[in-house]
């Protein structure tokens, strides 16, 4: 039974599907454990030994771990339901977790930190991905920029703001490592109320008892080729979160040549979020309103490209000074969560086929967190952090471009929901 035909309450007005809601808390609390050590690992492996290129080829591996299981969610979700892939997600991160926390970083084996940080980039996606696909089958149509918003504002949640403010709290008491040891609490209280104490039944697409599950994963793929604005749209969402994953990498120790803290950095970071979240609730209703390609296209790709490249400028500009570097990184998280309607705007492009048009634009969740560590260590050496600054904020613009090519198919009601609100003409 679709969410259309439940009697709705407070809950289901605001956007959240009530049957849901144990969901979106198991996802805040999940990514609180996988976030909190975004802002600082980087820095903290340099000064442990590693180079700047070592540690962008750990985040690279992680990257593409990451991309293999985005892209599997939305297939598994399809063809074995969300509360198994979830189950084997928060299984590997856990393993993951051990190896990291317990073996690879403090004995500084750098190949057992890559097999086991690789194993964390598996768990991630397979947990919060799946559940978004989930959303997608269980929400009415009409509201489901809505409710993705509410996905994206829980996800970021946890793993930008709260993950980050809670690193800055409990580091300076306890150190990095039992730090990371404390995922382990956040990502098990995750799982409990996202699979277990989530009663939700899922209806997914049935699948023709002639069909083989290996022919069904293999929709993640031929669909790209079938309908090519599915594959554009994965493109798209490569390059929303792109920037986000590389400057982790190089970000935190460019802004301390100005006198920036980790301390103070992690609270930029997590204020950036702050205002990303809210934005992600806000863009989700702008997307039903004005339009989800529109929204795309100059809250997300033309605000990211401005914003970052002012991010790289401001501290040659104006020096140390925190508020005004917090109010210009609070604009790029705005700006990422301009994207947030391509949740919605994915499965309209395939109705009949959601798990699968999901299952990309999930791999191009995977794929950026892949991407934007390679660029940093292709690039960081020989042109320099202005230089990869300059690369994201090509690509965000070279995004609004291809905005206007993901017009949704005729037959889906959302898709002439939003027909009647083009972006331009044609």
């Amino acid at each position: 039974m679709n969410a259309v035909g439940r009697k709705q309450n407070f809950l289901d007005r605001l956007g959240i599907p009530s049957n849901l809601t144990w969901g979106f808390i198991g996802i805040t609390l999940f990514m609180i454990g996988d976030g909190l050590e975004a802002g600082w690992l980087s820095p903290y492996l340099i000064k442990n030994g590693l180079t700047m290129q070592q540690s962008a080829f750990l985040y690279t591996v992680y990257g593409i771990a990451l991309t293999i299981s985005s892209w599997l969610s939305g297939i598994f979700v399809q063809t074995w339901g969300p509360r198994k892939a979830m189950t084997i997600g928060l299984t590997a991160f856990i393993v993951g977790t051990i190896g990291f926390a317990g073996w690879g970083l403090p004995n500084n084996e750098y190949v057992v930190m890559l097999a086991t940080y690789a194993l964390r980039g598996v768990g991630y996606p397979l947990f919060s991905y799946s559940f978004i696909v989930w959303i997608t089958y269980r929400s009415p149509e009409q509201k489901l920029g809505s409710a993705v918003g509410w996905f994206w504002f829980a996800f970021t949640l946890g793993l930008n703001v709260l993950g980050s403010y809670y690193s800055s709290y409990v580091i300076p008491r306890i150190g990095e490592i039992p730090t990371l040891w404390s995922a382990l609490i956040f990502v098990s209280l995750g799982g409990l109320c996202a699979i277990v104490l989530n009663k939700d039944k899922f209806d997914g697409q049935s699948m023709d008892k002639n069909t083989s599950k290996l022919k069904e994963l293999a929709k993640g793929i031929t669909i790209m080729f079938e309908n090519p604005r599915i594959a554009i749209g994965g493109v798209i969402r490569t390059i929303n979160t792109t920037a986000s994953f590389g400057f982790v990498v190089f970000f935190p120790s460019y802004v301390g040549q100005y006198g920036f803290t980790i301390s103070e950095w992690l609270q930029i970071y997590g204020t950036l979020f702050s205002v990303n979240i809210i934005c992600n609730l806000i863009f989700g209703i702008v997307g039903d309103k004005l339009g989800w390609r529109a929204t795309v296209a100059w809250f997300g790709g033309v605000l990211c490209g401005v914003s970052i490249i002012a991010m790289y400028y401001t501290p040659q500009i104006v020096g140390h000074n925190y508020w005004v570097m917090t109010i210009v990184a609070s604009l790029f998280g705005a700006g990422l969560a301009g994207y947030v309607p391509l949740s919605a705007l994915m499965p309209s492009l395939a109705p009949d086929n959601k798990g699968a048009a999901m299952s990309i634009l999930n791999l191009g969740a995977g794929l950026s967190a892949f991407v934007g560590p390679a660029l940093v260590g292709l690039f960081i050496g020989s042109i320099g952090a202005g230089g990869v600054i300059w690369i994201f904020a090509s690509l965000y613009f070279v995004s609004a471009v291809l905005t206007k090519f993901l017009k949704a198919a005729k037959q889906s009601t959302v898709a002439n929901y939003e027909v009647k609100k083009e972006w331009t003409a044609g």
